[in-house]
């Protein structure tokens, strides 16, 4: 059966202790070749796993790993034919493994192979597309928009009039990029919407008048979006995603919403499906929305302007001119 997923190269068991900075139980080889990542129950001959919860222990003495990381209270039970490299954060050093094995994994790649445009995407002449962009088949460009250098537009993406897209980003099938600016390294997943008409309606009498939908989308550096995700853009005040942050599938993000970027470690955060209805009503209302992670995960509709400006500058400055 086909693997869809291949390593990018093989590791040793002495190089993945040099990397992780995890310590080779004595008398066990250090060369030793990785080439895959598994579970213990279901790891072969070439692959590696980890071990830091109990629950799993008693999976040591029968898995055909070739070699294991591993908490230092469970190194007595492993067997002599398991490489044992003993830390004390096995499952961050599993992640630097699998980061070094499937780097190309780390952000996605032309569908088709694609090293420039494709014939059939329709890109319009005023647009401005840097060094190294990747046009897959069937992409759309619209007047005046920018791509930074780097950046892969993938099958059936549309990008509107006047957005401006910064570098080494990448755009998934299918999805549509109108009324935004975004930033640096940011991936947006197959099937997201940004930029769309929020959900602006004034009841009356006479029935509900739409109410038009005049800001944008500012998405800063770093941020990934999952598939079939909505980022409303703003009424009143720009929808705002701040530096860093990753959003899951399926997550719909109300118009004027403003994700606070924070400094140091605290500027990334996860968004879920479970906090839906809570975005949605935070874009409505304009409140002040704690985080539901912590108290200063996002801010009012009025805190966006230093945000907003730096990922103009960020995406915009260097495609002006």
């Amino acid at each position: 059966m086909r693997d869809f997923v291949t390593a990018d190269c093989e590791l040793t068991t002495g190089a993945i202790a040099a990397l992780t900075g995890a310590k080779l139980r004595e008398g066990d080889p250090a060369d030793r070749p990785i080439r895959n990542i598994a579970p213990l129950d279901t790891a072969g001959a070439s692959d590696i796993s980890f071990l830091d919860n109990s629950k799993y222990a008693g999976e040591l003495a029968t898995t055909r790993a070739a070699a294991c990381l591993i908490a230092p209270r469970f190194v007595e039970q492993a067997p002599r034919s398991l490489v044992v490299l003993e830390t004390a954060q096995p499952y961050p050093a599993f992640v630097a493994v699998t980061r070094k094995l499937f780097a190309n994994l780390l952000r996605p790649t032309s569908l088709f192979g694609m090293t420039g445009r494709a014939a059939s995407a329709q890109i319009d002449p005023t647009a401005r597309l840097e060094a190294g962009v990747v046009v897959d088949p069937l992409a759309v460009i619209g007047p005046r928009a920018g791509i930074g250098a780097g950046t892969l537009i993938g099958p059936g993406v549309v990008i509107g009039p006047d957005v401006h897209i910064g570098r080494h980003c990448a755009i998934g099938a299918h999805a549509s990029v109108l009324h935004a600016l975004i930033g640096d390294r940011v991936i947006i997943h197959p099937g997201v919407r940004i930029g769309q008409d929020g959900f602006g309606f004034l009841p009356t009498r006479h029935g509900h008048q739409k109410i038009p939908q005049t800001r944008r989308v500012i998405i800063q550096d770093e941020v990934e979006i999952g598939a079939n995700t909505t980022i409303d853009r703003g009424a009143t005040r720009d929808t705002v995603v701040g530096e860093g942050t990753k959003i899951d599938n399926l997550v719909q993000i109300g118009h004027n919403f403003h994700w606070q970027a924070l400094p140091d470690r605290l500027a990334g955060r996860h968004i879920g499906q479970r906090d839906n209805w809570r975005l949605r009503r935070a874009g409505r209302t304009g409140r002040r929305c704690r985080s539901f992670y912590d108290r200063r995960g996002c801010g009012t509709w009025g805190q966006g302007r230093s945000n907003v400006q730096r990922s103009r500058r960020g995406a915009l400055g260097r495609l002006s001119g």
